[in-house]
Order: structure tokens, then C-alpha cells, then sequence
């Protein structure tokens, strides 16, 4: 398959991943020495591409095996397990007919359902029908190690989209299950991450939630600016277009160089220019344009339910300011309210992730592009 210019909206590998090579040695050490591990930072950084791009670089360990799972569609406790036991099965197993064989014992009271696409050497997929009748959270928190010691390997879990943990109903409850299991196993460790830092932070970072100190916190950075504009600049080149480092430089700015946005960016701007062309700053404004209405309908979605005091807030740092708004002047210019309503600002957009508290207290919006169209389209 050929490679593609720029890839956003999906993990990345290979032609498109990029950088990280302090963060997948970390990784590396971590998963085959059975360290779990938190992952941390704003969504668009690019967690899912690097946790995917070191499992994919264990494919070849003998001894380890990376499962990963997406829970961001589990809204109850059993259906969390029910993806979790199938994900485990299903990926510590070579083909479909041998997971049957790993968990002999965890499927007695079922009757799984394997899938198969039509398509040739094409994946599969499990339905267990996991409830409280026919299995305790213990049961199925310990298959993963069950596993492990039949195999003789050590397993490391993978979760994206964690955060949601804190959205199950009793979800201290559920918390606390899972660390009072996962803390005694010997050959699985876990890698848990998410997109929404506010949710994640309080799951992990507060003393008295179960998974405070539970392993390595890595808060991921965004990637310099040096490694996007040699990136930008040679995938420019591979498909005979040309882009100043100068040019690239900027559009990294402009985008505050998040991962996936730069990757958007970048391709909306290689997608205007023909082949021998040169980029301009007129096309990486009309590009610039282009990725404001890409993400408009997104943007007034997030926008629609809140109310004039919280949109004048992030109007506010938009334009620019990120702390002193109980001060006068700041209050009356963007009808804020009293010094008391500020604070409840504050909490209930960075409960919506919409705004995060940075060092030294300052405020800022969370996702540059949005900071951007309420810059240009609503302030």
C-alpha cells in the first residue's frame, strides 16, 4: 500500500509516525519489565499512535505480549469486562480456534460467538455474553494472568480512553476492584491512557482515588517543532511539492504543534499545491480556512450548550488572557460576572475539558484549533 502524505483521524505508524524515541524506549523498558504505566497529556498529542507503535515493535518479543482495548464505547461495569476478556482472548491467541484453549475454565456457563469477515485472512471478532450470573469481577479481572502463566509470557494491557472508568455507575466502587486485583498480579501489567487530562489527572494524581501511585505517570509533550518541520518539509518533497522550513515552521504555530492537527494541516495545504508547485503563505491561510470549516460543525457543537457567561470566558483567553479575571476591567470588558461567578467558570469548563490549568495558574484553551475559530469567528 502506498504511503500516505499526512495521516490525522486515526493512530499513525510507519511512513507517518514520527519522533518519540525518548518516550518508546521508556515504553519499552516498562512493558517487557512489567512496570505498569499512566499516560497522560491533551487529546490530538498522538498517545494512541505511540502506545500502538510500541506494541507493534514487541510483535517480535518471545516473551511479551501487548493487548490493546478502546473503552470509550463501555458505559457499565460488565460491559468494560466484556471487552476486556474478549480483547485478552483474542489477542494473546495465534488464531481463533486456540483462545477457546486458553480459557477452558473462564468460558464454562457461556456460549461465545466468533465472527469471521468474508474477506480472505481477515481478523475475528468474540462475543462472550459476560454478566453478574455467570462471573464475579475477580474472575474476570484474573483471566488476563491466567493467561500469562499458561503461556509462560508476561502480558501488558493496554487502555485507551481509561478516563471512562470515572463514568461507570459506582465507579469508585468499580475503581477499587480493579486495583485490589491488578496490584497482586505478577506476569500482566497495565498501560492506561486517555483523551480527556482533567478526568485522567483526578483518577490517578488524587491521594485518596485507588489508582493513586499506581505506576509510571509519563505526561506526554507535543513533539519540537525542528522534528515536524524536517517531517512536513521531506513528505513535501517525496510527492514532488516543495514547502520552506520557514513556512512549515509557521505552520506549526498556528496549530501549537499537536500532533494530529499538524498532520490535518499539513495536508490540507499539500492537497492545494500541484506537483513542482511551491507552498505560499496565501495557500496555508486558505488551508489555514479549510481546516476551521473541517472542524466547525464540531466546534458550534461544543459551543451550543453553554452558557453566555462560559462563552465570554473562553472568549476571554482566546484574546489572549490567561489569569486575572476577577480584576475589574477584565470582568466588565467580557460580561463575566461577579468575582464569585468566576470560579464557577473555571471548574465547569475544565470539567468539560474545554479549558486547562496550566503552570503557575494560568488558564488556556485545550485545543488550539478551537482557540483559533473562537478567535476568528466568535470573539
Amino acid at each position: 500500500m502506498e504511503n500516505k502524505s499526512f495521516l490525522f483521524g486515526t493512530a499513525v505508524g510507519g511512513y507517518n509516525f514520527i519522533g518519540r524515541e525518548a518516550e518508546i524506549k521508556r515504553l519499552m523498558a516498562n512493558f517487557t519489565e512489567g512496570i505498569n504505566t499512566i499516560l497522560i497529556s491533551p487529546r490530538r498529542i498522538g498517545k494512541t499512535s505511540l502506545v500502538k507503535k510500541v506494541k507493534q515493535l514487541l510483535e517480535s518479543h518471545e516473551d511479551v505480549i501487548v493487548v490493546y482495548l478502546d473503552m470509550f464505547a463501555c458505559k457499565t461495569e460488565y460491559e468494560f469486562y466484556n471487552a476486556l476478556s474478549a480483547a485478552v482472548l483474542k489477542q494473546t491467541a495465534s488464531h481463533a480456534e486456540k483462545w477457546m484453549e486458553y480459557a477452558k475454565d473462564f468460558i464454562v456457563r457461556l456460549t461465545p460467538k466468533i465472527s469471521f469477515s468474508p474477506e480472505a485472512n481477515s481478523d475475528f471478532s468474540i462475543s462472550l455474553g459476560i454478566t453478574a450470573k455467570t462471573h464475579t469481577p475477580e474472575q474476570i479481572l484474573g483471566l488476563v494472568e491466567e493467561i500469562a502463566r499458561k503461556r509462560s509470557k508476561r502480558i501488558v494491557v493496554c487502555i485507551d480512553e481509561f478516563q471512562q472508568i470515572g463514568e461507570l455507575p459506582d465507579s469508585l466502587t468499580v475503581q477499587k476492584r480493579l486495583r485490589s486485583v491488578w496490584q497482586h498480579q505478577q506476569l500482566t501489567s497495565y498501560c492506561l491512557f486517555g483523551s480527556k487530562k482533567h478526568l485522567m489527572s483526578n483518577i490517578f494524581q488524587r491521594r485518596n482515588m485507588p489508582f493513586y501511585q499506581f505506576g509510571d505517570m509519563i505526561f506526554l509533550d507535543k513533539i519540537p517543532t525542528e522534528q515536524w518541520v524536517d517531517y512536513i518539509v521531506e513528505h513535501f518533497q517525496d510527492r514532488k511539492r516543495d514547502i520552506s522550513r520557514e513556512l512549515a515552521q509557521q505552520l506549526c504555530e498556528i496549530v501549537e504543534n499537536y500532533s494530529s492537527y499538524v498532520q490535518q494541516l499539513a495536508w490540507l495545504l499539500f492537497s492545494l499545491l500541484n506537483e513542482g508547485e511551491t507552498a505560499t503563505m496565501g495557500k496555508l491561510n486558505h488551508a489555514v480556512n479549510d481546516l476551521l470549516n473541517a472542524n466547525e460543525a464540531l466546534f458550534m457543537q461544543q459551543i451550543e450548550p453553554l452558557s453566555a457567561y462560559q462563552l465570554n470566558f473562553l472568549r476571554a483567553i482566546a484574546d489572549g488572557h490567561n489569569r486575572g479575571f476577577g480584576e475589574m476591567e477584565i470582568r466588565e470588558e467580557y460580561n463575566l460576572g461577579s468575582p464569585s461567578n468566576i470560579t464557577r467558570l473555571k471548574s465547569s469548563l475544565i470539567k468539560k475539558d474545554l479549558i486547562e490549568m496550566q503552570v503557575k495558574g494560568t488558564l488556556n484553551i485545550t485545543d488550539p484549533v478551537f482557540k483559533l475559530w473562537i478567535q476568528r469567528r466568535i470573539s
